[in-house]
């Protein structure tokens, strides 16, 4: 299948990736009014910092590896795995630390685009 579509709809995550030792890095993908899709290569050992949106929704979809994802200013977690669908609704506190021995590997939906971020 070719990628030469008048408007791009269908992307390769991993042409998109940014891997770094110090902290990871939000790789965009695409970007509209309605969404900032971006991908996410959290190695062992790093983490994202607890935030929220507070105009909007991250849906975050993980692909590989596995982590701690924060639900809570306080630091209470859930572990999450490849396949796994984690969303944080509109002013949800959430983050994820890699404590796993492989990168964890995510998709993440910010809706609207404009929904903001402050960290928690």
């Amino acid at each position: 299948m070719k990628n030469d579509y008048p408007l791009k709809r269908i992307f390769k995550s991993a042409d998109f990736m940014q891997p770094t030792d110090s902290e990871p890095i939000r790789s965009v993908i695409t970007q509209s009014a309605e969404a900032t899709i971006v991908v996410w290569h959290v190695k062992p050992g790093q983490r994202i910092v607890a935030h929220i949106h507070p105009r909007g929704q991250d849906t975050w979809t993980i692909l590989s590896g596995c982590g701690e994802y924060q639900l809570e200013a306080s630091g209470a977690s859930h572990a999450v795995v490849a396949g796994d669908v984690a969303v944080a609704h509109t002013g949800s506190v959430h983050g994820v630390s890699n404590n796993g021995s492989e990168p964890l590997i995510f998709i993440s939906v910010v809706s609207p685009a404009d929904a903001g971020f402050e960290l928690a």
